[in-house]
């Protein structure tokens, strides 16, 4: 604890100031995706939550600042983000009901034996394997280019681990919303909530698309949410969202 006490300039926050984080090596550090999507799951008291791939864990605590009632566990191939993610775990004291293991998501499809969770949740990296030259940083890597794990390969692990009628839900690039869709429509229900930049159209950056295992509906396909007004300033709802802890009901 007292690396982190003594360097408090790498402290930022998340959440108005409820959340304290701290930046992976280079001073890397968590985007809105991962708050958005902890804004999108809709968790019971005592359900159980995988953040599967969960980097520095900013879903996870995000989620538990949301609803401290939940038990959860974030895992991650990178053995020094989950370094990273304990220490911010203690730093915001909620160890009790969070736990973080250094897992590929490979080896967790492998196992006989698996937890059977309520909400899966993801924020896989959004970029094809071959189709960007990578960046000298493996971390970032890592957190923008699929691997030996590709897309697939995350929600099939994601649905194994899932109990029926629980969620899986993943925030993703926009122009990837076709392959989640039609690979989750083969589980359950599936809705697409769309994220737009600053106007509906085409300029959506991202989508987060939820299914409920097992429950066999029509494709919903919502009004998303707009995140800037044309000054560049957050909407009002994307501000009550990122700040003030406001659901996105999907």
């Amino acid at each position: 604890m007292s690396d982190i006490l003594n360097t408090p300039n790498n402290i930022y926050s998340l959440l108005n100031g409820k959340l304290k984080m701290l930046p992976a090596k280079g001073g890397y550090r968590a985007a809105i995706d991962p708050v958005l999507l902890a804004a999108s799951i809709s968790a019971s008291e005592g359900e159980q939550i995988l953040d599967m791939g969960c980097g520095t864990g900013a879903a996870t605590f995000c989620l538990a600042v949301r609803k401290p009632f939940i038990r959860a566990i974030g895992i991650d191939s990178q053995g020094p983000l989950i370094a990273i993610a304990k220490k911010i775990a203690t730093l915001n004291k909620l160890e009790e009901n969070i736990k973080f293991q250094n897992i590929d998501l490979l080896d967790l499809n492998k196992t006989e034996k698996f937890p059977q969770f309520d909400h899966v949740m993801a924020n896989p990296p959004h970029m094809k394997k071959g189709s960007v030259r990578p960046s000298p940083d493996p971390l970032k890597v890592a957190a923008n280019i699929e691997n030996h794990a590709v897309l697939l390969d995350w929600l099939k692990v994601s649905f194994k681990v899932v109990a029926t009628g629980g969620t899986v839900t993943f925030i993703h690039r926009y122009e990837r919303r076709d392959e989640l869709i039609a690979e989750m429509e083969k589980y359950g229900s599936v809705s697409v909530f769309p994220i737009w930049s600053r106007m509906s159209g085409n300029s959506a950056r991202r989508v987060i698309i939820q299914c409920r295992k097992d429950v066999f509906d029509e494709t919903k396909v919502l009004d998303g949410l707009i995140l800037h007004q044309l000054n560049g300033d957050y909407t009002e709802t994307a501000d009550t969202i990122l700040r003030d802890l406001s659901p996105i009901n999907i």
